[in-house]
């Protein structure tokens, strides 16, 4: 975290990581400026870099909501997280493209280093406007991402900036830079003297003891989620198999058709009953009697 320097030592560092790496490409004076494309454009090659934008991080925003106790007491200082957005424009002779070649540079250079380095950071520190500048102490790093716009979008950037030309530009954001605030939280009081105290069921503060209603109906039963105990080799080789206690069971006779039996009833009602005698010896009655199966004797 830095102070509110930070934004201006963002962009002062980035025109000097700018100036310092136009070279091999670049194999004339180049001026890197900060300030915003000159309504007058001019023909000695120029770098212009211009911070148009500044926004809250989105992602940062709500990170310090909770910063005092109940009763007013600070417990975090408050920081602000910033997004800075720039744009970053090229002049010089068009017969020679100096402009695009100054772009091609700067593209290069923020795509091969899109960390600001810290020594470029302590360096901008040193301008006399930027003396208390503390954002090289920061943990927080400054990353430069470029962003995507569609003409729409650039002619209303251009828009802007009143009785200024197009130049041939391109547009980075860089994040997270992070600005504290001035009133330190209190320290918070060491630990005077550590207690661990014991206290036993139903004592004030202690656990209450679980009640008999809470144990598992059963002794032997084991308790739910519990995983039971392999059984023993002995046990197992003790023990009769089912197969070897238990015979098969023979399987079971197949269940007559209903159909089969409605006509073997039916048939049985056709057929005409026929009588059949048996002969009994009767040592009351006499010889030769003989007795129907309804009962009769003839």
């Amino acid at each position: 975290m830095s102070n509110a320097l930070a934004v201006a030592t963002v962009t002062q560092a980035l025109a000097l990581l700018i100036e310092h790496n136009l070279h091999p490409e670049i194999d004339m004076a180049v001026s890197v400026e900060t300030r915003k494309p000159p309504a007058d454009p001019p023909t000695d090659p120029t770098v212009t870099v211009f911070c148009y934008q500044v926004t809250h991080n989105p992602s940062m925003r709500n990170n310090d909501l909770v910063t005092r106790a109940p009763d007013g007491t600070l417990l975090k200082r408050s920081a602000a997280a910033l997004d800075l957005h720039y744009v970053i424009s090229a002049y010089g002779e068009e017969t020679e493209l100096v402009g695009q070649r100054l772009i091609g540079s700067v593209v290069r250079t923020l795509h091969e280093i899109p960390v600001l380095p810290k020594e470029l950071i302590a360096e901008a520190a040193q301008r006399p406007y930027l003396d208390g500048s503390d954002l090289a102490e920061s943990l927080q790093k400054v990353r430069f991402t470029p962003t995507q716009m569609d003409v729409d979008e650039t002619s209303k950037l251009w828009g802007m900036l009143h009785n200024t030309p197009y130049s041939l530009s391109v547009v980075y954001q860089a994040s997270l830079v992070l600005l504290d605030g001035h009133e330190k939280p209190a320290p918070a009081k060491p630990v005077r003297r550590p207690e661990v105290r014991v206290a036993p069921f139903g004592a004030p503060g202690a656990p209450e003891r679980p009640s008999l209603g809470d144990a598992p109906a059963s002794a032997g039963a084991p308790a739910e989620g519990a995983v039971p105990a392999p059984a023993r080799p002995e046990a197992l080789s003790e023990a009769p198999s089912e197969a070897v206690k238990r015979p098969a069971k023979k399987a079971a006779a197949p269940a007559p058709d209903k159909r089969d039996e409605a006509q073997g009833d039916a048939k049985s009602a056709t057929t005409p009953t026929r009588s059949r005698t048996r002969t009994r010896k009767s040592t009351g009655g006499a010889k030769g009697a003989t007795r129907t199966d309804d009962g009769k004797e003839s």
